[in-house]
């Protein structure tokens, strides 16, 4: 390398930009230093340093700040602009390093050192590096369509290694620091090196940018294709009136997809089925299947729901509208509700509803959704035994359709409705899999957020959903559901209420329903009173509804004939126009009886009375037992039976009298099915009747059962037994000593008109239930 002088020279710092040497190009400049560098220059010899900045950031850069090796420019033209910036021309000459920075006030300076230049290729390494540079640069031009023909003509008569690396580092789409490199390549050999590499990578960026771009045409040019032949078809059958073939049924899906509000995977998996069906022929039989698969997501709510309305107060007031009585349960959904404010979540027990039929458990989560102000579904599970009714079918399925529950929310339009499961007791199972089993997933709150419908295919979100589920039998549901459940007993009305319910609701309804007024049909005092006690006997009031409204319909008859313009509704009215009472009230029995006792039961539909009866016959002492008994009442029987042999000295009772009678044990009513055992003492009792020849007296009734050392075990339905024996008149009730506590839920009307008499063993029992043997006959 030949030698070098080093001379001072004014610098200007570049913020963006890299100037080569053999460049010519416009510079606008406006720091005060860099105005008065180019003064100095311009006065001098006119040239100048340009060296780029590191970071554009600074304004007044230092030594630290700019790159040490720059290009010495020759100032052609400067042009002072209107605003007080100066554009000068510079033409760039060649590489200069800076050896020591002069510290100026008012511009900068430099001392540096110009690096030499080749004008022509010495070796053959640098004329075979020159062709190679300037034919990749001949296809870089070619490829990117940026250089103009006249200056690839212009690098191509370029003779020098130097100037020809610096002429195509110039037009290389290039960050600053990468030009920055080229520049403080000293050799040419070396930077045509580097400059032949890359354009090498700038060409295969080139071919993976064509290609990109070749894709991205062909994928507009095929949307526009659909879209003009797409709204051509529109054309052609608006013309021919056919506005409702396929591609309009498509273009209504696609409208639907985009307006529903549905989650990301869902909405792809309705659109992907939707260019299926697109696909598909018209007459294709799966095409009405895709169809309606994907109706059924767009129905579907995902995310709408309504906005509850948590005020306790205005909640007790609908459920006292609605409801006569049922305090206890009421306080229990108004607590249910009172956390749910306080927790702002649906979480929780999921409420059953349990009682006999009647009692108004369905209304009661009616009640319950209009009080929250929320949509209300009903589901009933009566007879279902089939899995897919809950989980839906296969899509593959002939008739396929989503389960009972996705119905039932798209019914409720909105995810969080109040979602009844009435009749939950009632379902069964077969080969076709065991819906309660399906259940297990949507009464569970840790696990119905992500409840897969086989027919949907996609998780949907019930956890905000409020269940509520109804029984008359909690013995028939199985444990795992059971245990998911809070249960609430609604054990049925008394006297009182029945008489409550029917003047605040039962009447007003049936005189709309059959068409009267209340200026038409008037109920007087005791009316009510006499169909509750001797036209029905049911622990709620459906049927005293029926018998309400079969009294209006007779009315509306006589008033439609013109007998009677007015109605008037009496207790001897009711039998003249309903007939004789079906039922007696006030003794269960006529007289005392030898033999016959009364016991006490609790059925799906409520307490009930059971009138056991014993008779004897000379024999050998077989026992027989009939009224189509359950095995637990067989069972009390035997029990009975025995207890009575071991201890037939004690009462009267002829110790061999297994040798001499056949005892018969009948139940009229047995073949009611009942909840646990209740029986033995009543058994019992009626078997020592029979053979001690003592009469049990009429007015009292028992429940519970023995062991064979005749100790009295509690039992259940406490409330509801207490009921029926108030509705057939019984004055004094038997019960186990450890069901003295549930006397708590007993009404006070009915403790008003009842005893209650607490036994542990059947000797209390025999006593409290028998009259004396002299009395006897």
């Amino acid at each position: 390398m030949p030698n070098t002088t080093t001379i001072s020279i004014p610098m200007l710092p570049l913020r963006g930009l890299l100037v080569f040497p053999s460049m010519v190009l416009h510079l606008d400049v406006g720091r005060d230093k860099s105005v008065e560098a180019l003064e100095q220059a311009n006065a001098k010899d006119s040239r100048i340093l340009l060296v780029t900045q590191k970071d554009l950031s600074i304004d007044n850069p230092g030594e630290a700040d700019v790159y040490h090796v720059g290009t010495v420019a020759k100032i052609k033209q400067m042009l002072k602009l209107p605003n007080g910036t100066i554009r000068v021309l510079v033409e760039g000459l060649e590489r200069a390093e800076i050896k020591e920075f002069i510290d100026k006030d008012s511009f900068f300076e430099v001392e540096m050192e110009v690096l030499p230049t080749e004008e022509h290729a010495d070796s053959a390494e640098e004329q075979a590096l020159m062709r190679k540079a300037l034919e990749a640069f001949e296809q870089y031009a070619t490829a990117s369509k940026r250089i103009s023909s006249e200056t690839i003509q212009s690098v191509q008569d370029i003779a020098g290694a130097d100037r020809l690396a610096d002429m195509i580092s110039s037009h290389l789409p290039l960050k600053v620091a990468e030009k920055q490199e080229l520049l403080e390549q000293f050799t040419a050999s070396e930077r045509l090196r580097k400059i032949i590499d890359i354009l090498q990578k700038e060409q295969e960026v080139l071919g993976l940018e064509n290609q990109i771009g070749q894709r991205v045409k062909k994928s507009m040019e095929k949307t526009q294709r659909e879209y003009y032949l797409r709204e051509q078809m529109r054309a052609i059958q608006k013309e021919l009136g056919e506005t409702d073939g396929k591609e309009s049924e498509a273009d209504e899906l696609r409208e639907k997809i985009q307006q529903a509000k549905m989650p990301e995977q869902v909405q792809e998996k309705a659109e992907r089925e939707l260019r299926r069906y697109e696909k598909m022929p018209g007459a294709s039989a799966e095409t009405s299947v895709i169809r309606t698969y994907i109706e059924w997501l767009v129905d579907i709510p995902w995310y709408e729901e309504t906005e509850d309305q948590l005020d306790i107060k205005r909640a007790q007031r609908i459920l006292d509208e609605d409801h006569y009585g049922l305090e206890k349960v009421k306080d229990r959904v108004l607590e249910h509700l009172a956390v749910q404010q306080l927790t702002e979540s649906v979480k929780g027990p999921i409420l059953c509803l349990t009682g006999p039929p009647g009692v108004g458990k369905t209304s009661l989560a009616r009640s319950i959704a209009r009080s929250l102000d929320r949509n209300f579904t009903r589901m009933s599970l009566g007879g279902i035994r089939d899995e897919a009714e809950i989980r839906g079918h296969r899509k593959t399925y002939v008739g396929a359709m989503p389960g009972r529950i996705i119905q039932g929310m798209k019914k409720a339009g909105t995810v969080n409705p109040v979602f009844l499961l009435d009749e939950i007791d009632k379902m069964a199972s077969d080969f076709r899999g065991d819906p309660s089993s399906a259940m297990l997933e949507v009464l569970d709150p840790e696990q119905n957020n992500t409840f897969e419908d086989h027919y949907v295919e996609e998780p949907y979100d019930l956890s905000k959903t409020m269940f509520i589920t109804t029984a008359n039998n909690m013995n028939t549901i199985p444990e795992p559901l059971l245990d998911r459940m809070e249960v609430i007993r609604i054990a049925g009305y008394t006297e009182l209420e029945k008489e409550g319910i029917a003047k605040n609701h039962l009447v007003a309804k049936q005189i709309k329903e059959n068409g009267l007024t209340k200026g038409s049909i008037q109920f007087r005092q005791g009316s009510l009173l006499k169909l509750i006690r001797e036209y029905t006997r049911e622990a709620g009031v459906r049927g005293l509804e029926r018998e309400i409204a079969a009294v209006c319909r007779k009315a509306a008859k006589l008033i439609v004939m013109g007998e009677n313009k007015k109605v008037v509704v009496t207790p001897a009215k009711i039998e003249e126009l309903l007939g004789r009472p079906r039922y007696r009230y006030g003794r269960a029995e006529e007289e005392d009886q030898v033999g016959a006792a009364t016991g006490l039961a609790y059925t799906a539909a409520g307490g009930t009375t059971l009138s056991i009866e014993v008779s004897l016959a000379k024999g050998n002492g077989q026992l027989q037992l009939t009224g189509k008994l359950g095995d637990v009442m067989k069972e009390s029987a035997q029990a009975a039976f025995s207890y009575i042999r071991s201890k037939a000295d004690e009462w009267g009772v002829d110790p061999d009298f297994q040798e001499k009678w056949d005892i018969h044990i009948h139940v009229p009513e047995g073949a009611t099915p009942k909840d646990g055992p209740s029986a033995g003492i009543t058994i019992a009792t009626a078997l020592v009747s029979a053979l001690s020849g003592r009469k049990v007296k009429k007015e009292v009734g028992m429940t519970g059962e023995i062991t064979l050392r005749g100790r009295v075990l509690p039992i259940g339905g406490l409330k509801e037994k207490s009921m029926s024996a108030h509705r057939a008149g019984l004055t004094t009730i038997l019960i186990p000593a450890d069901n003295e506590k549930d006397l708590e839920d007993i009404p006070e009307s009915i403790k008003k008109d009842i005893t209650f008499i607490t036994v542990k063993h059947l000797d209390e029992v025999l006593k409290e239930a028998l009259e004396e043997k002299n009395e006897s006959s």
